[in-house]
């Protein structure tokens, strides 16, 4: 959410920015309707001086001024109840209107309509050439009996799948080495609930806008969230920080529910777009610092690009042009696997600074140890593994001639010391 009275100073940067991420909104009746707001409010405050006044005056007042008095109380009183009345209409509408308005993106954001416009800016690792004609995940994955996804669409329907033996193994490794890695790097390791209130979603700035993508569970009046970002984030809402506990870095496990509407016949093959996944999530809560801001940015990008080149995975970096920016990033980063099946680089991270657009929704705030104000927070995150997309990468970049694939070093100990995944 956006400080009104920064919509107010610069109205034409607002809309600016929603032309530019593609959301419609209507920033013109924001702000007529914050003036009616502000107007009501203003004159209750005066009614009610004025109801108190004129109560003093009454004890010592008798027939005709005392019933003037009365006659004038009656009149603030009908005044004031129809105000209230209207500010119950107006409040609801300006506070929709508010939650959508979006966040303006950073200068260095490039310019674009949508995904095909970011701008690569950095690359790693050598692209495997093959000398055998390679095979795609799902066919590796059925010949060495490790994925089954005809029996997880039979259960669960489309979009669904099985990690069996070595898959499960491997799967299970990815994460295990993404967590231990950010364990090591001083983030508080947090197991999290994934079914989330109505408010919690609204925080973090998921509704509105993502409804449609999330798997809703209508009788209890909770959502599965899809990224563990809703609940870490969210940990601290409504509640006020002290500046010495920041800046707080949290990673979580957990298990992610999408529901993919609208993506009907897109990546349909394997294990690219799913309704459930396991992801490694970084999130962090820092001062109302744009410099901070901008640092932990940064690291929280590096940490993921450690997790890959630390498996030996190709990748690239882009930065996210307006268009394809949701409403409450300021500037994200997306790091882009090589998956050789694809024949091009896939999504599989997103870093995302957001300032205090989250905060302000969910009233997350710290105590300024100098000014002895409260400010509120400033929200990161960003992806450390989301599993098992990235395991398109490593089966595919690691297979062999005889169709067995070679376990990246690292994830070795993770699966009882196997070496490699073999027919049996």
């Amino acid at each position: 959410m956006i400080d009104i009275k920064l919509i107010r100073a610069e109205p034409e940067k607002f809309k600016q920015a929603a032309k530019a991420k593609n959301f419609n909104v209507d920033i013109d009746r924001l702000l007529e309707l914050d003036e009616q707001n502000r107007a009501a409010k203003t004159r209750l405050q005066d009614i009610t001086t004025e109801k108190n006044a004129l109560g003093k005056l009454i004890p010592k007042l008798a027939g005709e001024e005392k019933e003037n008095i009365l006659e004038k109380l009656a009149d603030l009183k009908q005044e004031e109840a129809k105000l209230t009345n209207e500010l119950k209409e107006i409040v609801p509408e300006f506070d929709c209107l508010n939650s959508q308005v979006p966040q303006p993106a950073d200068d260095d954001v490039p310019s674009g309509k949508d995904d095909t416009e970011n701008v690569e800016i950095t690359k790693w690792g050598e692209i495997r050439q093959f000398a055998f004609e390679p095979k795609d995940h799902v066919t590796l994955g059925l010949e060495l009996d490790i994925l089954d996804i005809e029996r997880g669409v039979k259960l669960a329907g489309t979009r669904n799948y099985f990690l069996k033996g070595a898959g499960a193994l491997l799967h299970w490794a990815v994460l295990r080495y993404a967590l231990d890695f950010m364990v090591e790097q001083g983030y508080t390791p947090i197991s999290v609930p994934m079914l989330m209130r109505n408010e919690a979603m609204i925080g973090t700035g998921y509704f509105p806008g993502s409804e449609e993508q999330t798997y809703r569970m209508e009788r209890d009046e909770l959502n599965l969230a899809g990224t563990a970002e809703v609940p870490l984030t969210a940990y601290y809402s409504g509640e006020i920080l002290p500046q010495e506990k920041l800046p707080v870095k949290f990673v979580g496990l957990s298990t992610c529910y999408r529901r993919e509407a609208g993506a009907a016949g897109k990546d349909t093959h394997g294990l690219y777009r799913i309704h459930q996944f396991d992801k490694v999530e970084q999130v962090v809560i820092c001062e109302n610092d744009s410099e901070q801001s901008a640092a932990l940015h940064e690291e929280i990008r590096q940490n993921a690009e450690s997790v890959l080149q630390g498996m030996e995975i190709p990748y690239r970096v882009v930065n996210v042009c307006t268009g394809d920016l949701g409403r409450g990033q300021a500037k994200k980063y997306d790091i882009e696997a090589w998956m050789p099946s694809r024949n091009s680089y896939g999504e599989t991270h997103s870093a995302s600074k957001f300032y205090d657009f989250q905060a302000r929704r969910m009233n997350l705030r710290y105590r300024d140890g100098q000014t002895k104000k409260n400010a509120f927070c400033h929200t990161l995150n960003n992806t450390v593994i989301a599993s098992p997309r990235v395991l398109i990468s490593i089966m595919e970049l690691n297979q062999n001639a005889d169709g067995s694939i070679t376990v990246p070093k690292v994830l070795r100990k993770y699966m009882n010391g196997i070496e490699k995944i073999e027919s049996e």
